[in-house]
């Protein structure tokens, strides 16, 4: 009997000390120890690798305020990057990452060598034209093909052009002169454009220059995969673009107009270009409606209104330059035969690059069958009584001040004149007097015993 119940007192403890055993355990956090296998799961640190900096230091910063969400502290950065090294380091390390995801992903569909780019941009003379070609050839400076860059413009603008260009020295520019000069109508204005891209085609047939032509307009907004899809172009392709031809003051009074109308009334950005069906075929081609513009439609430079390009603009197509050339090798027989002289009767015969073809269900639509936009179209000048420079660059300070002819607030102020012995008025005694009927009788005691005390220091 003695031996059992002692056998059930030595298992209760054992029991026991395991259950406290274990809840004091919890009590406390053990790390595991790091093996050499986990270590070499991380790539080495750079031989130039240091440690980063503290952002904030609590010692000698003031304590700043640190906004609550929920249950969570929001710590606040000085500024955005607070150190120019650490922000490099992460450019060059977006820049390796994009890299190596073309190599991966679009360099394997890109013929080997690359195709040269011929860049057509027509130019003139204006207030805008530093800001938008130099916005363009910083585009093409990035490009990873060859380039040449044929700037067609008139003989007025050769200086300007000049000064613009000269900041680009990287860039292999073929300059041609246009016969003309530019009128101050939008329709005027686009068939002059017309003709010096034609001029430019010429040249390709002339010199017979070999790549892929791009009709890239200065103040268009171009993205890098337009380039990359024209490199795949077999003869003649179309991208979709999109047109900016809202402003702030005019966008509301279009809503109000489709809303009267009955239609939708958010207008968004129209497209024009190729369209394809649910299965990824070409079947036709998104046309710009312009009932929705009617009467807000800018018919000289600077007036108030909208630019809406024409139903083809030639920004969106892309062509190899041999389907140009007189004799080419291989060209198919749906091109027609580029034989245009200089005369203006044989420029009109030719739009856009449509015309240069027979049938055009064999244009490529580029950017996943035209559903992605490659390019946006913008037309946004200055006032032509613009007085501002074209370089934007005032090269001597004005030195002469014009005074206003009529200004809101006089010359010199006028001075306020303070009497040095006024003379008490009737309504001034007036008002004396209801100020003194108005106390009350214990200010009054004050007074009376500060005067006492006031005269009694000074006769002491």
């Amino acid at each position: 009997m003695l031996s059992l119940v002692s056998i059930s007192l030595h298992t209760f403890s054992c029991l026991l000390s395991l259950y406290l055993g274990f809840r004091f355990s919890r009590l406390f956090s053990f790390s595991p120890p790091t093996s050499s296998s986990h270590l070499n799961n991380f790539p080495p640190l750079p031989l130039s690798y240091s440690p980063p900096k503290p952002l904030i230091n609590p010692l000698t910063s003031p304590p700043r305020p640190r906004p609550i969400s929920g249950r969570h502290v929001i710590s606040i950065r000085p500024w955005a990057h607070p150190n120019p090294t650490e922000t490099l380091q992460a450019h060059r390390i977006l820049s390796a990452v994009q890299s190596e995801q073309r190599r991966r992903h679009i360099s394997p569909r890109l013929p080997s060598p690359p195709r040269k780019f011929l860049i057509v941009t027509p130019t003139y003379s204006r207030t805008f034209q530093a800001v938008y070609l130099s916005s363009l050839a910083h585009s093409l400076l990035i490009l990873p093909y060859p380039v040449t860059w044929i700037v067609v413009e008139p003989r007025g603008s050769r200086n300007d052009t000049s000064a613009i260009l000269a900041r680009f020295p990287r860039l292999h520019v073929l300059r041609l002169s246009y016969p003309g000069s530019m009128p101050n109508t939008w329709a005027q204005r686009s068939r002059v454009e017309s003709r010096m891209r034609l001029m430019a085609l010429r040249e390709i047939r002339d010199q017979q220059l070999d790549g892929i032509i791009v009709f890239a307009d200065e103040s268009n907004v171009h993205t890098m995969e337009l380039f990359d899809e024209a490199q795949m172009v077999n003869w003649i392709a179309s991208a979709s673009v999109g047109i900016l031809a809202h402003t702030g003051i005019l966008e509301k009074d279009i809503e109000e107009s489709e809303s009267t109308n009955k239609q939708s009334s958010s207008l968004g950005f129209p497209v024009i270009g190729p369209a394809c069906n649910s299965s990824g075929h070409f079947v036709g081609w998104r046309a710009l409606d312009t009932s929705n513009y009617t009467g807000k439609i800018a018919n000289f430079v600077g007036e108030e209104g909208l630019v809406v390009p024409n139903q083809f603009e030639w920004a969106g197509f892309v062509m190899n330059s041999r389907l140009v050339w007189e004799k080419a090798e291989g060209r198919p027989d749906w091109v027609r035969a580029f034989s245009v002289g200089g005369s203006v009767a044989d420029e009109t015969e030719i739009e856009n690059p449509l015309d240069l073809v027979k049938d055009v269900s064999f244009v490529e639509p580029l950017g996943r069958c035209g559903k992605k936009v490659l390019l946006w179209w913008v037309r946004t000048e200055a006032r032509l009584d613009s007085k501002f420079p074209t370089r934007w660059i005032i090269d001597k300070p004005l030195q002469i001040t014009v005074p206003a002819k009529q200004t809101p607030w006089p010359e010199l102020p006028p001075e306020i004149v303070i009497p040095t012995n006024p003379t008490p008025t009737r309504q001034s005694l007036t008002d004396k007097q209801h100020s003194k009927t108005g106390r009350s009788s214990r200010p009054r005691h004050r007074s009376r015993g500060k005067r006492k005390r006031e005269s009694h220091m000074n006769s002491s």
